[in-house]
């Protein structure tokens, strides 16, 4: 039975294919989870052949598969919740014993993700070479932090108001930058912000 390393590797393979549009090498694999061995990732892709979630195709350099038609499996990714850290005072720094379960908050049929470029929105916190979730709708409320698209071309990341006069202002959280109106047929809506994510390192 395929063990938690082994689904490491197959949500690694299922990152890079969709990223690149053909499979990762033994080695790609082997150096991006710190296995030192090929032949211990051949193992892991065995496991998963066996149950299934890939096909390899012999004496091919990339020769894994994803079978067509499966749908994405998405597992669960937990991660520990210790406690609480004050922003403000100081407060005693309890652990606590319950897990935060990413795969609910990020992996989900209706959300995908962006990559910020810019500071438009830097006042609401989101800042340039931030990721945000973004939740797939075409519809959105006044004060939404949304992915629009204009004139069917350009696409961007501000806060919506609809006016009164059938107008809609997409207006950016940075006080150096202006607003921007357009006739609502202009702008269509491509989802609103349910969260963003950054890295430090």
């Amino acid at each position: 039975m395929p063990t938690d390393r082994s689904h490491q590797v197959y949500d690694f393979v299922r990152a890079y294919t969709a990223r690149h549009g053909y499979a990762p090498k033994l080695r790609e694999i082997a150096k991006h989870l710190g296995i030192v061995s090929r032949g211990v990732v051949h193992r892991y892709l065995r496991a998963l052949e066996q149950e299934g979630l890939i096909r390899i195709e012999p004496d091919r350099a990339r020769g894994i598969r994803l079978p067509k038609g499966r749908a994405a499996v998405a597992r669960p990714f937990f991660l520990p919740l210790l406690g609480r850290i004050a922003a403000g005072r100081p407060i005693e720094a309890v652990p606590g014993e319950d897990e935060i379960d990413l795969s609910e908050f990020f992996v989900n049929r209706n959300r995908f993700v962006l990559r910020v470029m810019g500071d438009s929105m830097i006042e609401d916190g989101i800042l340039d070479g931030d990721m945000v979730v973004v939740e797939k709708r075409d519809t959105a409320e006044n004060g939404d932090i949304v992915v629009a698209l204009i004139d069917d071309v350009e696409a961007t990341l501000k806060r919506l108001h609809q006016n009164r006069d059938g107008t809609v202002t997409l207006r950016p959280a940075n006080a150096t930058l202006p607003p921007m109106r357009y006739s609502a047929a202009r702008v269509r809506i491509q989802g609103v912000v349910v969260g963003q994510f950054r890295s430090y390192r």
